[in-house]
């Protein structure tokens, strides 16, 4: 007697590993690639901060972070429409009755 159908589960595993962890790891994916680079990133250590006495308050200072190249914007653009692109799957599936 066999009560577990393993193909079966086996389909199971790979939709929910790929629904459940690789739709939010695009998602994750397209957020980092839109987000420009800061100093730090380009010099690849931290930026050393501002020299100040302890008694003065810190002082706030606009901080430009560049828009990400075209490449890079580019793959944002695919990650996000890979992600809009299997919610709207998703929901044209359920509403027809899929199960």
């Amino acid at each position: 007697m066999n009560f577990i159908e393993w193909g079966s589960l086996g389909q199971v595993l790979v939709a929910g590993l790929i629904v459940g962890a690789g739709i939010p790891a695009l998602f994750a994916l397209g957020l980092r690639l839109l987000a420009g680079t800061t100093p730090a990133d380009a010099s690849g250590g931290p930026v050393a901060p501002s020299s100040s006495d302890a008694n003065d308050a810190p002082t706030s200072r606009a901080v430009a972070i560049p828009r990400p190249s075209p490449a890079r914007l580019a793959g944002a653009i695919a990650c996000m429409g890979v992600v809009v692109g299997a919610i709207a799957f998703g929901l044209v599936f359920l509403v027809s009755g899929g199960h």
